[in-house]
């Protein structure tokens, strides 16, 4: 047994379910988002791929980018640029560790290790992963890869503080940083009283993770691909990997500050199947996002930041305050 007490064996299966999780729910998020902008957006392609309603798309696109070759430009940093991928993407497989998905047919609680920190925790690995990004832009030697990086530095700088705020008036609610301690806690008022912090946290989510209508830094019309756009073969891939990854932690967070975590029917046997299906409506919605709204300039994405977000995230943790004083 290990000094914690927790028996090896335990360790061992809570890490295979974590890294099963890591490696299946981020492609069945890009494999959804396949299908609803195909639909969405009459587009035929996502929808021919193997036969019936396009099921090899994801397939074909991993067989896509093993085939392409990655290339190094002459003018990079080397090292940053080969680490940027493996940045942008690990720090998501340690953040879904302290994400609890419920109890599994009255049996423990589907968690890697619940934190007594474990909000704190994810917000930090989250932030790290927007490095990653940050990292491909400034060491690509790419004047538009540059500016790109340059506009994540923004975006990170300008979102991660009403993102914060708005969890941390959760936290002040449920009297706990655990997330499995906020889930237990959560009661259905908190649907109203803490919707201003929900609409804030998921946009800004939305920005950290450069998702529509904050992909300034991507651009395709004016900076190619931004960050990524010397990155090709599995060097791209891992960046899309951790794209649907950051959706998967941002919508399990979601799930667990504003939606009850696994709080539904019979949720003693269920709880990881209420998660898994909050979890996966959250993350259409991030999807349906991208389909329904067009890409906000620069100015105007750090703008709503400001003037918005950071005013209606201070309101709503003095709301907080009050009501848990009162």
């Amino acid at each position: 047994m290990p000094a914690s007490g927790v028996p090896v064996l335990d360790v061992v299966l809570r890490c295979l379910v974590v890294l099963g999780a890591f490696l299946t729910l981020p492609l069945l998020v890009g494999q959804m988002e396949h299908k609803a902008m195909a639909h969405m957006q009459s587009r035929v392609g996502p929808m021919a791929a193997g036969g019936f309603h396009g099921w090899a798309q994801l397939v074909a696109d991993g067989i896509k980018f093993v085939q392409k070759e990655s290339i190094v430009p002459a003018a990079a940093d080397r090292k940053v640029f080969e680490l940027a991928p493996a940045v942008a993407l690990i720090p998501y497989l340690v953040a879904l560790f302290a994400i609890p998905l419920g109890p599994f047919f009255g049996q423990a609680n589907l968690i890697g290790q619940d934190l007594d920190l474990g909000l704190f925790f994810v917000l930090a690995a989250m932030s790290v992963g927007v490095l990653g990004t940050l990292m491909g832009g400034l060491g690509s030697g790419n004047k538009y890869s540059y500016i790109g990086g340059m506009r994540v530095a923004a975006q990170l700088t300008s979102y991660e503080l009403p993102m914060v705020l708005a969890a941390a008036s959760v936290a002040m609610a449920a009297g706990t940083l655990s997330l499995v301690g906020i889930a237990q806690a959560w009661e259905p008022w908190w649907l109203l009283a803490q919707l201003p912090g929900l609409v804030v946290f998921f946009l800004a989510g939305l920005a950290e993770l450069q998702r529509p209508p904050f992909d300034a830094p991507l651009a395709d019309a004016e900076l190619v691909m931004g960050p990524l756009t010397e990155y090709g073969g599995m060097r791209f891939a891992m960046f899309l990997l951790a794209e649907y990854a950051g959706i998967v932690v941002l919508a399990g967070l979601t799930t667990v500050l504003f939606l009850g975590g696994w709080a539904g029917p019979w949720s003693d046997q269920l709880g990881w199947v209420w998660s898994l299906l909050k979890i996966v409506a959250v993350s259409f919605v991030v999807i349906w996002a991208r389909v329904a709204y067009p890409r906000l300039r620069e100015d105007q994405v750090n703008a709503f930041a400001w003037k918005v977000l950071v005013p209606l995230s201070l309101a709503q943790i003095t709301l907080t305050t009050l009501l848990v004083v009162w």
